[in-house]
């Protein structure tokens, strides 16, 4: 079983790289069908397909098939998600914790 923080790892695991950025990039304007996305990027169909697998495991991207084509989007739920997380790890709740150092 997967723990919280190895699912978190994975939502920013997908923006770290600059073609993944690219890719989301691309995905903003819609749908794409991987044959688009292999026009637009410097990539081989295995680097495509290794990207694409980041980004749909981490839930930011969502992935459908039809015929031989694999087509993507940004996932509304899991973008509103990696936003959400953000927030919470980078927002300060030093005041819950303010009495707990050594003042006894």
């Amino acid at each position: 079983m997967e723990t919280k923080y190895e699912e978190h790892a994975k939502i920013f695991k997908a923006f770290c790289d600059e073609k993944r950025l690219q890719i989301l990039e691309l995905l903003r304007s819609g749908e794409k069908c991987a044959c688009v996305l292999l026009e637009q990027l410097d990539l081989g169909q295995s680097g495509l397909s290794y990207h694409m697998k980041i980004l749909v495991d981490s839930g930011i991207v969502e992935s459908r098939q039809e015929g031989k084509w694999v087509h993507y989007k940004i996932s509304q739920n899991g973008s509103a998600y990696a936003a959400a997380l953000l927030k919470e790890l980078t927002t300060s709740n030093a005041f819950l914790e303010a009495n707990t150092c050594c003042k006894q």
